[in-house]
C-alpha cells in the first residue's frame, strides 16, 4: 500500500488499483482510456475472475484495499459476483466472470481489443 501524506492523483490511484488487482490474480486486465469520450469516467479498468467466488473477492478486496487507503469508492453487484463494479469516480473497475464479460463485451462498445483467453496457463 503507498504511503503518501498528501492525497493521491489519479494516477496513482490507477496505479495501485491495477497492482491490487494483478495481487488478488485478476486475469486479462485491461484499460480503457475515456478522456474525451464520455463523462462517467476518465478510465475503465475492466478484469476477469475465473468463477463467483474469485470475482467477489477481487472486488470486495480491492473496495477494502481502496477505503483502507482512505479513497472512497462505491460496490455494486455482491451478493450475485457475475459482475460487479467498484466504483472510484474517475476510475471504474468491472470485474467479470468469463462468461458475462464475453456477453456483454464492454471493450467492443468502447472500440478497445477483447483479450484472447490464455489456454494452459
Amino acid at each position: 500500500m503507498l504511503e503518501k501524506t498528501t492525497p493521491l492523483t489519479m494516477e496513482e490511484i490507477y496505479n495501485e488499483i491495477i497492482k491490487l488487482l494483478d495481487d488478488k490474480k485478476a486475469e486479462n486486465i485491461v484499460t480503457i482510456d475515456l478522456k474525451n469520450k464520455s463523462y462517467i469516467a476518465d478510465k475503465l479498468v475492466i478484469v476477469t475472475g475465473s468463477s463467483t467466488r474469485q470475482v467477489g473477492a477481487i472486488a470486495e478486496g480491492l473496495y477494502r484495499e481502496l477505503k483502507a487507503m482512505k479513497i472512497k469508492s462505491v460496490i455494486e453487484g455482491i451478493p450475485q459476483c457475475d459482475w460487479v463494479i467498484v466504483d472510484v469516480g474517475d476510475i471504474i473497475v468491472h470485474v467479470f466472470r468469463a462468461e458475462v464479460r464475453a456477453f456483454y463485451n464492454l471493450e467492443k462498445m468502447w472500440g478497445a481489443e477483447m483479450p484472447q483467453p490464455s489456454f494452459g496457463s
